[in-house]
């Protein structure tokens, strides 16, 4: 996955994510050894296909994880040959903000958008959040960021976002994503069309939404105390299933533990006035939804479909999987 959005960054991506704010972090070496778990590297086979089937139509997915080992290069082979015999790739669910503006008056509104990072009322990081939550950030930055003073004027989501992204680099993984580029080049070399399964959500006035953002409250701290509970607790978990990824082990994938922060940093966002009156409330609900309607099509006329998913939206109790056994579907893993 490119850089992980949180769900307030979706104001950035519909503005065109036009700049990043100066880098005000000196991320050097803090002089701490890092006795931890390897991640791999060079060639790895990656994962096996997990099959849906049905009257001899087949959809073929792959399952991702987020991060990956930095330095691994996949052999991607059986995905290129997949997708080479097959009609149609879906692509995995999106959402999309629109400003409806031109290139122009956004850049216009960089200097708002910018601001969203920023508490409200010139409040610092240390005044927003729990004195303890505080007292376990600060060794923290000081490992994976470093001596930036900016950070500190941050919200406590996108700080832990910060701290997050620093600390999987540290720890030898990318939250780049891998499967897109090898589905992207396969897709047109093969002439299989793509279909997107997106939301779109257009905000009318988007100078007063970013206003109402960058002054009202919200409530993230429980997201920047989960962020840093992941960062100190999961981070062997995290470069264990990458390294199992990696080498296509399933069994040890499907027993793997996704525990992450995420839902609740995007609830921070979404169970906001401002996200419910754009529409933003439910979306990973309704964009699971569509997906599901999409794969059902097109295992309705093609012989063959290709898609990929994040693995932890494919193996929950009421994720992909069991919604399409549970609909009469032939589910076999790789």
């Amino acid at each position: 996955m490119p850089t992980v959005l949180l769900a307030c960054l979706l104001f950035a991506a519909s503005l065109g994510a036009l700049a990043q704010e100066p880098e005000a972090a000196v991320r050097g070496d803090d002089g701490i050894v890092d006795m931890e778990a390897m991640v791999v590297s060079g060639v790895q086979p990656g994962p096996g296909l997990w099959k849906v089937s049905r009257d001899g139509r087949v959809l073929w997915i792959l399952g991702t994880v987020t991060p990956l080992p930095r330095r691994m290069e996949w052999t991607s082979s059986e995905v290129e040959a997949t997708i080479a015999q097959s009609q149609q790739v879906l692509d995995a669910p999106s959402a999309t903000v629109d400003s409806g503006a031109g290139v122009f008056r956004n850049m216009l509104l960089l200097p708002s958008l910018l601001r969203m990072r920023r508490n409200p009322d010139g409040r610092t990081l240390q005044d927003s959040v729990p004195a303890e939550a505080y007292a376990r950030w600060l060794p923290l930055k000081a490992r994976y960021i470093g001596r930036s003073r900016g950070v500190e004027r941050w919200r406590p989501i996108f700080a832990a976002q910060e701290l997050y992204e620093a600390a999987i680099k540290r720890s030898g993984m990318t939250l780049d994503s891998v499967a897109e580029p090898v589905v992207t080049r396969a897709a047109k070399r093969h002439r299989v069309p793509r279909t997107p399964v997106e939301m779109r959500i257009v905000i009318e006035d988007p100078k007063s939404a970013i206003r109402e953002f960058n002054s009202g409250p919200l409530a993230d701290t429980e997201c920047f105390a989960r962020t840093l509970s992941h960062i100190e607790t999961d981070l062997d978990a995290m470069r264990e299933r990458a390294n199992a990824w990696a080498v296509g082990d399933t069994e040890a994938l499907r027993n793997a533990r996704f525990d992450d922060q995420y839902a609740v940093c995007i609830r921070a966002v979404t169970d906001t006035g401002l996200a419910r009156r754009l529409g933003l409330d439910n979306v990973s609900r309704r964009l699971g939804d569509a997906w599901l309607e999409a794969a059902e099509s097109a295992l309705a006329v093609n012989a063959s479909t290709f898609a990929s998913l994040p693995l932890p939206a494919l193996l929950r109790e009421d994720g992909v999987l069991a919604r399409l056994q549970a609909k009469g579907y032939v589910v076999e893993a790789p």
